[in-house]
């Protein structure tokens, strides 16, 4: 039998169910049941009453509800009986299920459930466990599983808390008392259903007696009347919600709310006082109390100012009356003004329709101040000759003193505007003179400010714009370098060219050109001009005799004169010509050396016609000379040339001074001698004269002397081959890879001397390692 225990903590039942009797493993059961049980299972309620009875036994469903607490000492949640544990240490509880072991632990010999962390019900609420009874040898189940649930009763150990806070509203000034601002909320965290742990009430800690607020519904509202924005336009209202429903030990929460007023048009603009304005543009100012659009007024004049001499326009942004002329004042005329200025709001009045106004009387003094000079033309338009010389009068600029002092005026020249220094002035009358020569035809006009200045320097300006008149200085000449064309079939009377020209001048009247030829050439047989009526001539030709053989090329001066006052002329050539062309006309050739190449092909044709064969020819003799180096032997063994062959002498020589140990003429060719003989392996493209040969006797040939000439000879003889056949050497090479090959200088005997290293260096060298490379028998030979 198991029996759950009951502990009673902080005023707080821990619930539990009847003893049950369990059904034994082998079948047998019983039940015992006391009055007290069975009264307090009765008021369990359905949830925890017996379900039903099986072959495993009484199956339950048990709740302890338990406060939540923060620890740190574990706290007892309940106690597991059973009807085995009747002294016997065989036995053994377990506990499983969410928590089990972590959160939750058993005594395993008296069935005690403790608590072992802090439980948190706004974390988890509730924990589903399970009992059961197990052998402690051989941890076989001796009883089925219990399950059972632990809640975790709520405390109140959650504040209030306003999470949108701090919050800002506005009411309009002068609103009534019970007028809504906002509502403001706060949450709580723990069971709002237990108890009063979350039942929050809310009152204000600052703000009053401007501002209450609901305590249930957290609604501010206004609690004053009359509250003007012009005397505080901002309250700060702090709002306190407490749970427990308000009562002492509960917890609170605060927020702040900050309230601002706003304006109504309730005040009308006001102006100081009459204000006095010493000089034009002076600002007038309505003060108004309310803010923004309700502050906003437009100015007018009422009186005073009959002829319209003033305006006033409202700035936007400062709302001032800017007053401003329509007309110019005039101190001798009328020396002040009085005037009233009315200042309106836009918008109408809270209580009424009607607008709110004010005025003010403004007093204006006209100064009488010393007015810079005035010119008599705000623009100046002068004219004057290129060419013209220096210290010409160009014009006259007139300022006078506006002022009745009349002082004297002085006249200057902006040199900003004259860097080049073209013009001057004079300082007292203002006549404008020529500095430097114009031209026409690089600026046609010249743009100077002159400044007109008395005592005190007030300064005022005038443009003075000078046009360059033009003058008859450049001779006309050929509108573009013409070059003309004439066809050897051409006919007699044939127009070769038209020409016009140009002049850099411009007359009044516009140009009118005389052409004419040169007097030397009045008599040209070739060619003459006809006039075109349109300031253009004609080239004719006068015969159709021309050929580029004879001549290729015609020059024709021609004379060009203009209408100027007095008249320009230039002499102009014009460069003709001569040029093959087809039936048509068409210009096909106009070179001499074009004539001889065939007629009907272009020259673009010919000369890829005469790539074409260079490069077969090339291709050609690059073959030709690869073979021949395939094919022929370096050494060429001819019976006939005894330079070539291979002379053998048997007897050590004498030095130097040995002559007869060998005859040297064997070296030399007895047919070249007595003249040239081409060689036999190679045939030139070009024959060329005989040569001379060297006389020289057989005994008294130097060799470095008749080598140098044969060497000289053979690199200067364009029939010879690319290579020297004939094969002589007059010193051993230098800076060779492989070394010298030579026995002659060496220190070591023939037998030192390994030449194995030969047949390393690849095929062209295993030939001679083979010779080099010989034994004891071949060295004694």
């Amino acid at each position: 039998q198991v029996t759950f225990s009951c502990y009673l903590r902080r005023n707080l039942w821990i619930t539990c169910v009847p003893s049950v009797s369990m059904t034994p493993i082998t079948g047998q059961s019983r039940s015992t049941q006391t009055g007290g049980s069975a009264a307090m299972a009765s008021g369990l309620g359905e949830g925890q009453r017996l379900l039903s009875r099986t072959k495993r036994g009484w199956v339950w469903n048990q709740m302890f509800v338990l406060e939540e607490f923060s620890g740190p000492d574990p706290i007892l949640v309940g106690r597991l009986h059973t009807d085995l544990d009747v002294g016997n240490k065989n036995i053994k509880y377990v506990l499983a299920g969410e928590g089990a072991g972590t959160i939750f632990a058993i005594n395993e010999l008296t069935g005690d459930i403790h608590a072992m962390k802090r439980l948190d019900r706004e974390e988890k609420a509730e924990y589903t466990l399970t009992a059961q009874v197990i052998n402690a040898d051989t941890d076989e189940p001796l009883e089925p599983p219990s399950e059972f649930i632990i809640k975790v009763q709520d405390i109140n150990d959650n504040p209030p808390q306003f999470l949108q806070g701090p919050y800002r509203a506005s009411v309009a000034e002068m609103s009534a008392v019970g007028t809504s601002v906002t509502t403001v909320t706060a949450t709580d965290a723990d069971d709002p259903v237990y108890g009063n742990s979350a039942k929050l009430v809310y009152s204000i800690l600052q703000g009053q007696p401007y501002f209450s607020v609901d305590p249930n519904s957290a609604t501010i509202k206004v609690a004053l009347n009359d509250m003007d924005r012009e005397m505080r336009d901002e309250y700060l209202v702090v709002i306190q919600a407490k749970d427990m429903g308000g009562h002492m030990g509960g917890l609170s929460g605060t927020t702040s709310l900050t309230v601002t007023l706003i304006d109504i048009n309730d005040n009308p603009p006001k102006f100081s006082k009459n204000l006095p304005l010493g000089k034009m543009g002076g600002k007038v100012k309505a003060n108004d109390r309310d803010y923004g659009d309700n502050a906003k007024s437009t100015y007018s004049i009422i009186e005073g100012d009959d002829q319209g001499v003033f305006e006033i326009v409202t700035d936007t942004q400062t709302q001032e009356g800017i007053l401003k002329l329509k007309k110019p004042l005039d101190y001798e005329t009328k020396k002040a003004y009085t005037l009233k200025v009315e200042a309106t709001n836009i918008l109408p009045g809270h209580s009424s329709t009607a607008h709110f106004k004010d005025t003010a009387t403004v007093k204006i003094a006209v100064d009488d101040s010393d007015e810079p000079p005035v010119f008599s033309k705000s623009m100046y338009l002068l004219d004057v000759n290129e060419n013209a010389p220096i210290n010409t009068v160009i014009g006259t600029v007139n300022a006078r003193d506006p002022d009745s002092s009349k002082n004297t005026v002085r006249y200057f020249i902006d040199r900003h505007t004259d860097l080049e220094r073209q013009f001057n002035i004079n300082v007292d009358d203002g006549k404008i003179t020529l500095a430097k020569p114009l031209d026409r035809e690089t600026d046609m006009w010249h743009n100077i400010t002159v400044t007109a200045t008395e005592v005190g320097n007030p300064i005022s300006r005038a443009i003075v714009a000078i046009r360059v008149m033009d003058i008859n200085d450049n001779a006309p000449e050929f509108a573009t370098e013409y070059e003309a064309f004439l066809c050897e079939n051409g006919k007699p009377g044939q127009v070769i060219q038209t020409i016009s020209a140009v002049d850099k001048d411009d007359p009044v009247q516009g140009h009118y050109f005389n052409y004419r030829l040169v007097p030397e050439m009045l008599n040209n047989p070739n060619f003459t001009i006809k006039n075109n009526q349109d300031n253009s001539i004609s080239v004719l030709a006068k015969h159709d005799t021309f050929r580029r053989q004879k001549q290729e090329m015609y020059f024709l001066p021609i004379i060009v004169t203009d209408n100027g006052h007095p008249p320009m002329s230039s002499t102009n050539t014009l460069t003709i010509r001569v040029c093959g062309c087809s039936k048509d006309g068409i210009v096909q050739s106009c070179n001499v050396e074009a004539y001889v190449l065939p007629i009907g092909l272009s020259m673009g044709a010919l000369i890829a016609i005469l790539a074409c064969i260079i490069l077969l020819l090339v291709i050609v003799v690059l073959f030709v000379t690869l073979r021949r180096h395939k094919n022929e032997p370096l050494i060429i063994k001819d019976d006939e040339d005894v330079r070539e062959n291979i002379i053998r002498y048997d007897d050590e020589g004498g030095g130097e001074e040995d002559t007869e140990a060998f005859d040297i003429a064997t070296l030399q060719n007895p047919d070249g001698i007595n003249g040239y003989l081409p060689r036999k392996d190679i045939k030139p493209d070009l024959q060329f004269m005989p040569r001379a040969g060297q006389h020289s006797g057989p005994n008294g040939v130097d060799v470095d002397e008749f080598i140098n000439v044969r060497l000289h000879e053979a690199d200067n003889d364009p029939t010879a081959p690319p290579y020297d056949s004939i094969q002589i050497y007059g010193y051993e090479g230098r800076g060779s890879v492989a070394g010298s090959l030579s026995s002659l200088e060496t220190v070591s005997s023939d037998s030192d001397q390994n030449f194995d290293y030969l047949r390393e260096w690849g095929p062209r060298f295993r030939r001679l390692g083979e010779l080099y490379s010989v034994g004891e028998s071949d060295r004694e030979t």
